[in-house]
């Protein structure tokens, strides 16, 4: 969310995104279930009820350009933790964990705008790479997760702490951005760069950094064309480093293009992203040799990653009223996508066939109002031959929306 200096705007923003979601898995939930696929093939399917995302949005206007912006976001119901005296342990007191999930502060930046086509935004903020990083909202998604490609390589929701400089000149949006780099430690085989925008420390450390550059085009009426680059480097960010490895950079090299086409009936949706890690072999080696107790995952890295996903939806309620725009809609969609975090490996590193995936979803968004979205979906994940494919049943409410 994005608050824009205008007159009009009231000094005090309120607002947010929540999604509460169910998912029945027709497939085994044992980690060992790609290394040993026969085995597993007929084990029962589960369930899982979730809060994939629940955020909270307060934005001020100072006046005379200047605006403050905030996002704080739980994740999957936030953390739950109490110390207890338990009777049965002589009186011992016990930290006990009672919820998993994540609690992080997404936004929190000040912004001055001298004009629609130049604003300096400054603090902590959304880094635009790919359509999901910047459409994240449940509203701008048809499925009831996040779109998988993207979320899986990519830091989803990536935020940083860093600089901004953007804006809009008739057609285009552009915006450039400075960054610290990412942390090459949190580097794994699913995940590929995903792990390194976090840091388990109390500091984001900065010792190498990083540049994104986002333009968008509205020319076309009703459609939007969006292409980044990202460029920084990953390998320096560590406090385990010493002199063997002053010469690697890990350097870290992004390519996105996502469109949207968008009538009163229509939706048309899709993304092609790329990516490239210099020095994956040595950092590799170097995260499967750290100690036990370090927050390295500890397995191999790619050298390139890849996703690219399509997905439409059309109004089936326009038919009976036309062209008519009106807030209760209801999309009939399909997606389909191809996402590997492995797609090519350097030559001692193994590559996991089941890290390469392609996923097909059907279903349905229900808008009552146009801030809020009923979902429903059949998905299924297909792998190479040597593995089980994947199908599960979702269903999911979500609302996006300004309070005030």
């Amino acid at each position: 969310m994005q608050v824009v200096n205008a007159d009009s705007i009231p000094a005090l923003t309120l607002g947010g995104y929540g999604e509460a979601s169910y998912t029945r898995n027709f497939y085994s939930d044992r980690w060992q279930r790609y290394t040993n696929a026969t085995k597993y093939r007929h084990d029962d399917s589960h369930g899982r009820f979730d809060i994939p995302h629940a955020v909270f949005y307060v934005g001020y206007y100072f006046g005379k350009g200047w605006t403050f912006g905030s996002e704080i976001e739980f994740e999957h119901g936030g953390t739950e933790s109490a110390v207890e005296m338990e009777a049965e342990e002589t009186g011992e007191y016990e930290n006990e964990i009672e919820r998993g999930g994540e609690v992080a502060l997404e936004q929190f930046w000040l912004q001055k705008s001298f004009s629609s086509a130049l604003n300096i935004r400054a603090g902590h903020i959304i880094v635009p790479v790919g359509m999901t990083n910047q459409y994240h909202l449940p509203t701008e998604f048809f499925t009831v997760f996040r779109p998988e490609g993207e979320n899986t390589i990519f830091p989803c929701t990536w935020h940083e702490t860093g600089i901004s400089i953007w804006g809009r000149w008739r057609s285009w949006r552009y915006e450039a951005q400075f960054l610290p780099g990412l942390d090459a430690d949190r580097f794994d085989s699913e995940g590929f760069i995903s792990g390194g925008a976090g840091s388990p420390y109390e500091f984001k450390i900065a010792n190498s950094y990083a540049g994104l550059l986002r333009v968008d085009n509205y020319s076309v009426r009703g459609l939007r064309l969006g292409m980044t680059g990202y460029y920084g480097h990953s390998f320096n960010n560590s406090l385990t480093k010493n002199t063997k490895y002053q010469d690697y950079k890990g350097a870290v090299t992004i390519g996105t293009f996502d469109f949207q086409y968008r009538n009163a009936s229509l939706i048309v949706r899709g993304n092609f992203d790329w990516a490239h890690l210099d020095d994956s072999d040595i950092i590799t080696k170097f995260n499967k040799s750290m100690p036990a107790a370090s927050p390295s995952p500890k397995t191999a890295v790619a050298s390139d990653a890849v996703a690219t996903g399509l997905e439409a939806g059309y109004d089936v309620l326009s038919l009976r009223r036309g062209t008519v725009a009106h807030e209760r809609r209801l999309y009939i969609f399909g997606r389909y996508e191809y996402y590997d975090s492995m797609a090519q490996v350097e030559d001692e590193i193994m590559d996991y066939g089941w890290c390469g995936k392609k996923r097909m979803a059907v279903g349905f968004n229900y808008y009552p109002l146009n801030e809020i979205v009923i979902k429903g979906e059949f998905s299924k994940r297909f792998y190479t031959s040597q593995y089980n494919n994947e199908p599960s049943v979702s269903l999911g409410v979500a609302w996006a929306g300004f309070f005030k």
